[in-house]
């Protein structure tokens, strides 16, 4: 892992490769082979959640042993306490599906990125003034792109990384309506080819996400 990447320069690493592999599943043996598959296929920011078993000791395995191939944090991160274990771990982002003022708060003390969760204006705009580094709209698949749109509009200041519902095939939507990167689980880890044993799948996966996401952003650029 990075362990040498400051807090801003996490931030910056998650904008550059603007995707990040939310790794949620309960085989927990399977776990590096997943790891290895994604990063084969050009995907190097992973979330390992709180719903893995025994998510923090992986994450301190992981980060003992992958050295500079990636960038490694925690997801679903509900509480303080959780955010102390995944840090004294080793995670260099902790992610939440909510947004817990004293998640924030413990995160900086300790120099870390932190992604707290939001879904309307309100609690967006709320956690962004608390100091989140990226807000993570969630579950962004209820609203779809268009509602990225509209929120970038008031507030563009705002780096937002949709989450729940970004497939492969609506990847690139979502970079074109100004998100600064997005989480993706299930359609980059499938499940039936994980449960197959089939983690070529894992990075072919990944690397079209990875094309549609360079694609999306060079016709961004050009445009």
């Amino acid at each position: 892992m990075l362990t040498a990447l400051s807090r801003e320069n996490v931030v910056a690493e998650i904008e550059r490769a603007g995707v990040v592999a939310v790794i949620r599943t309960k085989n927990e043996a399977a776990i590096r082979a997943i790891v290895d598959a994604v990063i084969a296929g050009g995907v190097r920011i992973l979330e390992i959640t709180m719903t893995v078993p025994g998510a923090a000791a992986l994450i301190k395995e992981l980060s003992d042993d992958l050295g500079n191939t990636c960038i490694l944090g925690a997801g679903t991160v509900i509480d303080k306490d959780s955010a102390k274990r995944v840090i004294e771990a080793g995670a260099s982002f902790v992610v939440s599906p909510t947004y817990d003022p004293q998640v924030v708060s413990l995160c900086h003390n300790h120099k870390i990125a932190v992604i707290p969760g939001c879904f309307s204006p309100t609690e967006i705009f709320s956690a962004w003034k608390a100091g989140a580094d990226i807000v993570k709209v969630f579950p962004a698949g209820n609203a779809g792109p268009q509602y990225l749109r509209d929120l970038k509009g008031p507030l563009p200041q705002i780096k937002l990384m949709p989450t729940g519902g970004v497939t492969i095939e609506n990847s690139s939507t979502w970079i074109r309506a100004g998100a600064v990167a997005i989480g993706v689980g299930t359609a980059l880890l499938d499940p039936k080819a994980i449960a197959d044993g089939d983690y070529l799948r894992l990075t072919t996966n990944a690397r079209q996400l990875r094309e549609s996401i360079d694609a999306a952003r060079a016709e961004t650029k050009a445009g």
